[in-house]
């Protein structure tokens, strides 16, 4: 049963746009409140797979997605709950606070504004100013002012090149009437790798725990942790106070093998929770350690990661192919995005060489010309995949940069965007194997 009444206090932490630094802002916060001695549970507004797993690396607790776009009242109300035990939420925006799907006459469904609304938690605006002063004050009234019903507990303005910039920048925050809750001064060295998708993994980073420590000490000079502290709210709006039974995700299957690796990892956190939460064994293994899935799982899932940066490995690794054959020919196999792609006949790399994939579908993809694949899907199953009988509709989400060039299997779903308008990648199956593009949510009788 889940009760909002208990819910802690939390915080968004937002930003005009991306490559304003508020994953920064966020690292730093999580470990800084950490070490003062809170329990602190992070969370991620929208879709998003990869900083998760920086956020659980700062603070020690799993990160959840809130995504008001694909998960209904009673899934988001589940996904809230698991802030129970905590002192403080603090949840990362995505792209920019506003920016989101514009369906139905709403601007802004499914944005960063729309979960601090719905869950209460006012808005920390990372603001660059760099290349600016008292006019930044006039773009952060406007984020301000856009809509008066988004909680707003103040700004932090980022990359701040002097004393006197600092004072201008903040005089012009004075004058707006808005809050600054820190000052951060320019410095180059505090940026997260990145690649074609966003961050790098967590898993890749090459010294996290020092960078999340730097972080730390830099919000704890220049950002006003008190401050923080005391803006911090919860007046959720829309989900139950409780609800009669659970909503996250239902497992597949008793026993599903889980590949787990710098080349498979973007599994949405409440997904696999959903899972466990009902008593499924998960078993992970590691693909690029040419490990094959344990023979006891019902089912294989490969979810999506960066198989197009390590396809001569899993081309090479014949433990994993042999095990994933044997597994197929009498217990199903599913992938997502780039699971999918390794369950196809080939993966073409960024170089224009072709790398055997399983051999489980006959889909070949390539790297070779990037074409972006970004957006969230809405999906009818034509066919029955794990976990779902055919009729069943679903959302999800796809974010590549790979092309189908052949694609001979039955397709899976009918898939359009969040306009309703066709997607071509309908995923595909073959025998007991199935795979999509898109990552899996939800299933539209949890947003009901």
């Amino acid at each position: 049963m889940i009760d909002f009444k208990h819910t802690p206090p939390g915080l968004l932490v937002s930003a005009p746009s991306s490559g304003t630094g508020k994953t920064t802002v966020m690292l730093g916060l999580l470990r800084a409140l950490s070490e003062d001695g809170l329990a602190v549970q992070p969370y991620k507004s929208g879709p998003d797979y990869i900083d998760p797993a920086f956020h659980r690396a700062a603070c020690g607790r799993s990160s959840f997605n809130l995504d008001t776009w694909a998960m209904g009242p009673k899934l988001l109300g589940e996904v809230a709950a698991k802030s129970q035990g905590a002192d403080i939420c603090i949840a990362e925006g995505s792209m920019g606070l506003y920016d989101g799907v514009a369906t139905a006459g709403q601007s802004g469904f499914g944005s960063s504004a729309e979960a601090a609304m719905r869950m209460g938690w006012p808005v920390v605006l990372v603001v660059d100013v760099s290349g600016q002063a008292q006019s930044a004050a006039a773009a952060a009234l406007g984020f301000r002012m856009y809509n008066p019903d988004v909680p707003f507990a103040g700004v932090i303005l980022n990359r701040v090149a002097s004393p006197r910039h600092e004072r201008l920048a903040s005089l012009g925050m004075e004058k707006a009437g808005l809050t600054v809750l820190g000052v951060l001064p320019r410095r180059g060295d505090l940026t997260l790798p990145e690649r074609h998708l966003g961050l790098i993994q967590a898993v890749e980073h090459p010294d996290l725990e020092a960078a999340i420590v730097g972080y730390a000490e830099f919000l704890r000079a220049h950002v006003d942790l008190d401050a923080i502290r005391a803006a911090a709210a919860s007046k959720p709006q829309g989900p139950p106070s409780a609800a009669a039974a659970p909503h996250l995700p239902k497992p597949p299957a008793q026993r599903i093998a889980l590949a787990q690796d710098a080349a498979f990892s973007f599994a949405y956190p409440h997904v696999v929770e959903g899972w466990r939460a009902a008593g499924a064994e998960i078993m992970p293994f590691s693909p690029l350690g040419d490990e094959a899935p344990d023979e006891r799982a019902d089912l294989v899932w490969l979810p999506g990661g960066y198989p197009e940066l390590h396809a001569g490995r899993i081309a090479s690794a014949e433990r994993f192919r042999a095990g994933l054959l044997k597994h197929a020919q009498t217990r199903p196999v599913h992938g997502e995005c780039g699971g999918y792609m390794a369950l196809g006949a080939a993966l073409i790399d960024k170089e224009g060489k072709s790398h055997r994939m399983a051999g489980l579908l006959g889909l070949v993809t390539s790297y070779e010309k990037r074409k972006l694949h970004l957006g969230y899907r809405r999906v009818s199953l034509t066919a029955g995949m794990p976990g779902f009988d055919a009729g069943a509709r679903l959302f999800g989400h796809e974010f590549h940069y790979s092309t189908i060039l052949e694609q001979p299997d039955a397709p899976l779903a009918e898939v359009t965007d969040a306009d309703g308008n066709p997607v071509v990648e309908t995923g595909s199956r073959r025998g007991k194997t199935t795979g999509t593009f898109f990552h899996l949510i939800t299933a539209e009788e949890a947003s009901a």
